[in-house]
């Protein structure tokens, strides 16, 4: 993805704040039923709930995040979790500072 597409992405607030509170996932979401916050990632679920959006929305923001590198899926069951990929975050911030 070209750099002027990834910078597109993080032109948006809410997918800011989701890169955010992955960063501290133990600090920003409650506890999950399911999946380790540390080895699955965090719900989509709970990730639409501290945005205070709809799951559908959360899933589209979630997915520009996604295709730019910036976070991984993990599928288990019928929901999503997501992390973040700190290595492309660091990446694209020295792609950034090379300008």
């Amino acid at each position: 993805m070209m750099l002027a597409t990834k910078a597109s992405v993080l032109g948006n607030e809410k997918r800011l704040l989701i890169l955010q509170w992955l960063r501290d996932p133990h600090g920003e979401f409650p506890p999950q039923v399911h999946g380790d916050k540390d080895r699955d990632g965090i719900c989509s679920v709970y990730i639409a709930e501290r945005l205070g959006v709809t799951p559908a929305t959360a899933s589209a923001h979630l997915k520009l995040l996604t295709d730019a590198g910036l976070i991984r899926p993990k599928r288990m069951g019928k929901y999503t979790y997501y992390h973040r990929v700190d290595d492309a975050i660091v990446a694209l911030g020295a792609e950034i500072g090379g300008l």
